[in-house]
């Protein structure tokens, strides 16, 4: 739902703070005080056009800031465009430029504005003549129809997309063994031989770094023979030479003569014990290396052929040997699968027709639901419109059959006949704004506890009408509001007084306002509505029996 809702510079708005609450809300006003920039304001957060002609004249830019509680499954899908959410509220903002582009920004960060677009969707519907329906995709309306029928019927086409989804797997492993029987048996040769000769060559993780390393030390037993030796050299001493054996054991020597003239010295004494064991074991190494080290050329030969045959198996499979034995595993997975029995074209054939034969049967279990639901929902729409003054009104709910797809065997179209002379025609078409919005509002009211909480908002809804069926137009808007967000913009004051929360929009000279009105000061703006003067006591006396009214009316839906 959306909390709260902050307009700077924005057609006649100069500057206007609106907070919304829970429940109803309505917005009057005289007429061109500037309800629709608060309308303009909300499509431009939800992703709608940004004209530089809404921008207040005299200001480089016009901001829109709205900030919008959230549940977690839009929370995620906030997330996921990008946006940032805290404490279960986002932050969505827009900015026009009187010239230049225009700037929206998602829970803080920058997002084009079709990521507002997407996450308008599942935020806010708009119900105005202007405004695109939620329901004007055969798609939205066949949701609509699938979330009316509730689990009963939701299991119906769960099991339905499980029957399509093993139907289209099946499709595709039949059509794989079918056109694919030389290329699947070359396909086997290939893993087969590449296998065998990764298992002969008997590689373990890493072995490509030692064997470059071993040959490194093969093809230059010379250089290392020459190095070593000088290193041996230098440390043991020789030809009479001392080494670095000898100096650090005759500095040892002389400290130990200086510990008795002071014993401070024993510490670096000892220091140096420690360093000659530690040169003499690096000289015991050096011999031993030196004694081992040996010119093989038949080993060289050896590593050379391997590392040769370790390259041969690694070219288009592996950069190394942990990652040719890695391609090994899934190649040999591979091989299991396409040389299991269940591969065989006539098995797959059988498999194929078996699922679609339980996609037909699923389908035709959620047709017969569907129809059920159609006929149940038209019903209860009709009687609907009965109460806002299109008695004669139908709402049509076609089921075009098709062959079996992802959603099931037919089209869901939703048609209305707006009077009985009229044709049916699909939803959208040959109704006027007014009665298109009562149609919503029916629908909405109808199919609304079925519905994850979400925002509606409703221009229009009571154009064309008055006295009773006005009251029956904001009774049914309140009963929406107790499962929903409903923000209505009205002129009637049989409708405002079921809100819950009352917004009047104001305009002095070339500035609107928009202000919070209660008790005494809803009284006088509904008596304003109802055409009376709102300070005499009869103007008053007829607000507060309305509000009276529309109390008792709440209590009882």
């Amino acid at each position: 739902m959306i909390s709260t809702l902050r307009i700077r510079s924005l057609g006649v708005i100069a500057a206007a703070d609106l907070e919304f609450g829970r429940g109803l809300t309505v917005l009057t006003g005289e007429t061109g005080a500037g309800k629709t920039m608060v309308l303009t304001s909300l499509q431009l957060l939800l992703g709608g056009r940004a004209d530089p002609a809404v921008v207040r004249t005299g200001a480089p830019r016009a901001e829109v800031d709205g900030v919008f509680e959230v549940g977690d499954r839009v929370g995620v899908l906030a997330e996921d465009l990008g946006a940032e959410v805290e404490d279960g509220e986002l932050i969505v903002s827009r900015t026009v430029a009187g010239q230049g582009r225009s700037r929206a920004r998602l829970g803080g960060r920058p997002v084009p504005a079709s990521a507002l677009a997407r996450l308008g969707e599942e935020l806010v519907t708009i119900h105005g003549q202007s405004d695109q329906m939620r329901l004007r995709h055969s798609s939205a309306q066949r949701e609509v129809l699938d979330a009316f029928g509730g689990e009963p019927h939701l299991s119906l086409l769960e099991a339905y997309r499980e029957a399509w989804a093993g139907a289209v797997e099946a499709r595709r492993r039949r059509d794989e063994g079918r056109d694919s029987v030389e290329a699947r048996e070359a396909e086997v040769r290939s893993l087969s031989e590449a296998t065998e000769a990764v298992a002969a060559l008997d590689l373990h993780e890493g072995e490509d770094d030692e064997l470059r390393a071993e040959t490194e030390r093969l093809t230059n037993v010379e250089d290392l023979r020459e190095a070593v030796g000088r290193a041996r050299a230098l440390l043991l001493g020789a030809e009479g030479t001392p080494g670095a054996l000898d100096l650090v054991r005759g500095a040892q020597e002389a400290l130990r003569e200086g510990t008795a003239f002071d014993r401070d010295l024993e510490d670096q004494a000892g220091r140096l014990t420690a360093s000659l064991l530690e040169l003499d074991a690096v000289g015991d190494d050096l011999t031993s290396y030196e004694g081992h080290l040996e010119a093989d050329p038949q080993r060289l030969a050896a590593v050379h052929e391997r590392r040769a045959a370790l390259r041969e198996l690694l070219v288009g499979r592996a950069a190394d040997a942990t990652g040719l034995l890695a391609w090994q595993e899934a190649a040999l997975r591979r091989l299991e699968e396409l040389t299991a029995p269940a591969t065989d074209p006539e098995v797959l054939e059988r498999r194929l027709h078996d699922a679609q034969s339980e996609v037909l049967r699923a389908g035709a279990e959620l047709a017969r639901s569907r129809a059920a639901l159609a006929r149940t929902l038209s019903h209860a729409v009709d009687a609907e419109l009965r109460g806002l003054a299109m008695g004669g009104a139908h709402l049509g709910i076609r089921l075009v059959g098709h062959k079996p797809g992802p959603q099931g065997t037919e089209d869901v179209e939703f048609l209305l006949r707006p009077h009985p002379e009229a044709p049916e025609r699909p939803l959208g078409q040959g109704a006027s704004g007014g009665e298109l919005s009562r149609v919503m509002l029916a629908l909405e009211v109808v199919t609304g506890s079925q519905e994850h909480p979400r925002t509606f908002v409703f221009d229009e809804v009571d154009a064309g009408i008055g006295g009773r069926t006005a009251t029956e137009v904001g009774s049914r808007l309140a009963r929406l509001a107790r499962t929903h967000q409903v923000v209505v913009v009205t002129h009637l004051a049989q409708v405002a007084a079921f809100a819950d929360v009352h917004l009047v929009v104001e305009k002095d000279g070339a500035t609107t306002t928009v202000r919070p009105v209660a008790d005494g000061g809803r009284v006088e703006e509904l008596a304003r509505m109802m055409g009376g003067d709102p300070h005499s006591e009869a103007a008053r006396r007829h607000a507060l029996e309305l509000l009276d009214g529309a109390g008792v009316q709440q209590s009882q839906v």
